[in-house]
Formats: C-alpha cells, structure tokens, sequence
C-alpha cells in the first residue's frame, strides 16, 4: 500500500515538529513537507501534492482557512483537516464551508485521533 502522503502547516516550529513525530508514528502515512505561512502551503501542497494537509487555522499572512479553500482547489484535491488552539465553535462557521475534511484541536491532535479521523473521512 502507497503511504498517505503528509503535509503539515503551521506557524509554530515545535507543533510543526510535534505533529511531524506523530504523522511518522503512524504505519501508512509519510510527511513530505511543511510549511509555515498559508501561501507557503499553497505552493508546497501543489509541488508535493500530498494527500492529506494538516492546516493550521490561524496562520500569518493567508490564514489557513484561505489557504485550504485554494488548496482545495487543486488536481487531485487533497483532503485538509484544520488544526487549532481553539474550539469549532471559536473559529465559527467559515471553518465548515472552506473545504476542509475535519476540524481538531491541538489538544486533541494525536496518532489514534487522526487515525480515526482517516478512517472517517475514507467510509
């Protein structure tokens, strides 16, 4: 089986790196890259074209809802699960409707917790 192919967008190093240990924890996913700016993950997802995006909400410059509605938009599109401090219910509606797969916090970002999500997102 190929591995998903991981890109991981977010502003701070450490969760970059975090998320990264984790994505490379899990058998059947692999990340190709990061990013840390909403336009950076734009051309890094059309470059790397990976399968999955794990976006960071708030981002400097294009924040990564933009970001995701732009990615979203490429061919094949990947999926993109936003990645945030805050609740849903915090970043509001905008979240549901720029194209994202799922929405998780930080907090809970973990292997079993994206696994599931995967699995989701695949019935």
């Amino acid at each position: 089986m190929t591995p998903v192919r991981v890109l991981v967008v977010d502003d701070q190093e450490p969760f970059r790196k975090a998320a990264t240990a984790v994505v490379d924890s899990m058998d059947g996913f692999v990340v190709v890259g990061s990013a840390s700016d909403g336009e950076e993950s734009v051309r890094a997802a059309t470059d790397l074209r990976p399968g999955l995006v794990l976006m960071d909400v708030n981002l400097p410059g294009v924040d990564g809802l933009e970001a995701t509605r732009r990615i979203r938009r490429l061919n094949p599109a990947p999926v993109v699960v936003l990645v945030s401090t805050y609740e849903l219910s915090d970043v509001g509606e905008e979240a549901l409707l720029c194209g994202a797969s799922a929405y998780i916090t930080k907090s809970e970002f973990e292997s079993a917790r994206l696994l599931q999500l995967w699995d989701g997102l695949l019935a």
